[in-house]
């Protein structure tokens, strides 16, 4: 029982794997870590600094895509199409900017049009753009 156990822990957590649903779990974890940074970096430009929650969301962005980014190459996805980093990193933010454009048309739609809290508009887009991120750089990038 307890080999199995570590088995599946070691599965999940540091061996190397092309396993859709391993990877979907792991990253849903640097998922989990982006919206944090990307959260709160998006809470502290907006209510402490005083900048348009449109223009918060597009610099706190980028950080959250950095730290995505980073922790994908190196835990969630095993293989990889483009060998040179920068061409890779590239269009790994490309992927990222066109749902960067869900983002801010859902938080305009949620917030100006449907009043909804910025932060609340900002966690139902989250929820909607982590599937596009993760399939269109799990099929477009990370792919054999």
């Amino acid at each position: 029982m307890n080999l199995l156990r570590f088995e599946v822990i070691s599965l999940l957590l540091k061996s190397k794997t092309d396993n859709l649903f391993v990877q979907i779990f792991r990253y849903t974890f640097v998922g989990g870590i982006a919206f944090i940074v990307d959260f709160s970096l998006l809470y502290l430009l907006t209510d402490l600094f005083k900048i348009h929650y449109l223009v918060s969301a597009g610099i706190s962005f980028i950080f959250g895509l950095l730290v995505n980014y980073l922790l994908s190459i190196l835990w969630v996805f095993n293989s990889r199409k483009i060998k040179n980093v920068m061409n890779e990193f590239i269009f790994f933010s490309l992927i990222g900017l066109f749902g960067l454009g869900i983002t801010e048309v859902l938080l305009w739609i949620l917030t100006d049009l449907f009043v909804f809290y910025y932060l609340y508009s900002k966690i139902i887009t989250t929820i909607i753009v982590y599937f596009w991120n993760f399939f269109a750089r799990k099929y477009l990038l990370f792919n054999k």
